[in-house]
């Protein structure tokens, strides 16, 4: 059985390589494809097969996909190139005869308003257009998404946001690497919707007082309105576009839209996700 890896130049990619290795699938067994395959040449080392994909290019998908049975195709990070991007990954998956597509998508994708939620849903859409076998994999926030942000937390004293009252179920990338894996070699995905996220929800406000226990310096939340949050975080070099995205995305967990309290991430990995608190320690470390 071929399992193809989407964007393991990235950091879930990578880590769903590691994680199907982990459980015993042959590296010959496991393609790695990225744009840039001298970020994966690592694991060409390590007898992975090495493919390259750019979802611009849909002869070098057709290329990567071949022989494929299962492909876990992990979405494209630049928004407004996503739904585009994905309609040429599904087409080349069908024309290769792949007999599972497992799609990171996003908490909510069918009924969630934000913007990065719409794009997950046009994938999904298409997915179901063309009746290609699939899974959804539908993640909520990354841990790292604040985890990478202790060192501004501490210097500011704050954590900055626009979510509110809202509750987030961020996990780490490792845990939802996990759960590609198990669903990439276990069968009976085929047309399952898991919602994923942590088994324990939390607020910006409570990040904050995670981050204030761990480090025993005073943080605070700071909710601003969602043109604020923009502006701050073009202020910290992010480009306009994403700002507004990030900001928007925001808005998205204030009306719950990054909650879950399916329990579906830790029965795939078969044991608790990693806790909040347990992510900042290790990151403070």
């Amino acid at each position: 059985m071929s399992i193809v890896v989407t964007g393991a130049s990235g950091q879930l990619g990578r880590l769903t390589v590691e994680a199907l290795l982990r459980r015993g699938v042959p590296a010959a067994d496991i393609v790695a494809t990225g744009r840039d395959t001298a970020r994966i040449e690592d694991l060409g080392h390590r007898g992975v097969v090495v493919r390259r994909a750019d979802f611009a290019e849909p002869d070098s998908l057709a290329a990567a996909f071949q022989g494929a049975d299962r492909l876990l195709l992990v979405s494209t990070t630049t928004v407004d190139e996503r739904s585009a991007n994905h309609r040429r990954a599904v087409d080349a998956a069908v024309a290769a005869g792949v007999s599972l597509v497992a799609y990171t998508s996003m908490t909510q994708a069918d009924t969630a308003t934000s913007i990065l939620a719409r794009t997950h849903r046009a994938t999904e859409e298409y997915l179901r257009e063309r009746e290609v076998p699939s899974t959804l994999l539908r993640n909520s926030w990354y841990l790292e998404n604040y985890t990478a942000q202790l060192p501004l937390f501490r210097r500011r004293g704050t954590v900055i946001g626009a979510a509110g009252k809202g509750r987030i179920s961020a996990a780490s990338r490792a845990d939802y690497a996990e759960a590609a894996a198990a669903v990439l070699t276990t069968e009976g995905h085929a047309g399952a919707v898991y919602e994923l996220g942590a088994d324990e929800a939390f607020t910006l406000a409570e990040l904050a007082e995670a981050v204030s226990a761990a480090t025993g310096e005073p943080i605070a939340y700071t909710d601003l309105p969602a043109d604020r949050l923009s502006e701050a975080l073009t202020g910290v070099g992010l480009p306009a576009e994403l700002a507004h995205v990030l900001a928007d995305a925001d808005l998205g967990m204030s009306r719950g839209e990054l909650y879950t309290g399916s329990g579906d991430l830790s029965r795939l990995i078969g044991r608790p996700a990693t806790a909040l608190s347990d992510a900042i320690a290790a990151a403070l470390r």
